[in-house]
């Protein structure tokens, strides 16, 4: 069985308090991409997990695919292969859309959760695996894990992403993040002005600490905006930076970095 996890993009993403227990609150819109990795799994008489593509550090027993096995703890075992190919470290989810993928996999095939339960499951795996049990736009609060509904529409836009091929470590980014109410209320901004104005109101809380990290990341926002992105953001805590395009705007536009063209999932 072929398995195709998909990215994810931030549209703003407000930090907005720090609780006691140490997480954070955020306010975000999570929108899924089109931009995939591959993951063959079969039934074995052994869990066994290869990788290809992207390298990946840290032992596979520590990989968010086997930590999925084991959390969903079936009597059945696996053979699986996953071909890396969205950037590691780089603000698009793609790890959690990895866990997500086989919870899924596996919650269809031996019933075993319901819709509740595989979110509180997907959430012991990654702070980002519940939205990609939903794997549809939406408005993101508490601590990534209170979803509501929301009424914006990307399909026809084209969305390109740019990897500066240096990663940024998560946690990291959260210690040089001071928590703020942000001024304007995320939802109703998306929901009301028109995609030309996003700028204007929308910010991510992580790209100071991004830019100041990963000097070209300036470079390239700046590029993109001049060849006609409608709007630039960092996604997540970053690496990579993504820019929303009229599709006919991008017929005669040379982007000087190497990206990835992109639709978002409806």
């Amino acid at each position: 069985m072929l398995l195709y996890p998909n990215a994810k993009i931030n549209i703003g993403l407000n930090i907005t308090n720090k609780l006691k227990s140490g997480y954070h609150v955020i306010e975000s819109c999570f929108c899924p991409v089109s931009l995939y990795d591959i993951i063959e799994i079969k039934e074995s008489n052994r869990n066994n997990l290869s990788i290809s593509g992207i390298k990946i550090d840290g032992k596979k027993s520590n990989n968010i695919v086997s930590r999925a096995i084991n959390t969903f703890n079936s009597d059945k075992k696996f053979n699986i292969h996953l071909h890396k190919n969205i950037p590691i470290g780089a603000g698009l989810g793609g790890g959690s859309s990895d866990g997500s993928s086989i919870l899924k996999f596996l919650n269809n095939k031996y019933p075993k959760y319901d819709q509740e339960k595989l979110l509180s499951e997907s959430n012991k795996i990654g702070s980002d695996c519940p939205f990609f049990i939903y794997n549809k736009i939406k408005y993101v609060t508490g601590t990534g894990d209170i979803f509501e509904e929301i009424k914006i529409d990307l399909t026809k836009k084209q969305i390109i992403i740019v990897n500066p091929k240096v990663s940024i470590n998560t946690a990291e980014a959260f210690q040089n993040i001071y928590p703020s109410k942000p001024k304007y209320n995320l939802k109703e901004v998306l929901e009301n002005e028109n995609l030309e104005n996003w700028k204007k109101f929308l910010k991510n809380d992580f790209e100071n600490y991004a830019f100041s990290k990963v000097k070209i990341l300036k470079k390239i926002k700046d590029h993109l905006t001049k060849v006609g992105a409608k709007y630039v953001s960092l996604s997540g805590s970053g690496s990579c930076l993504y820019g929303i395009f009229n599709i006919e705007d991008l017929d005669e536009t040379e982007i000087n970095f190497s990206y990835y063209s992109v639709k978002a999932l409806a």
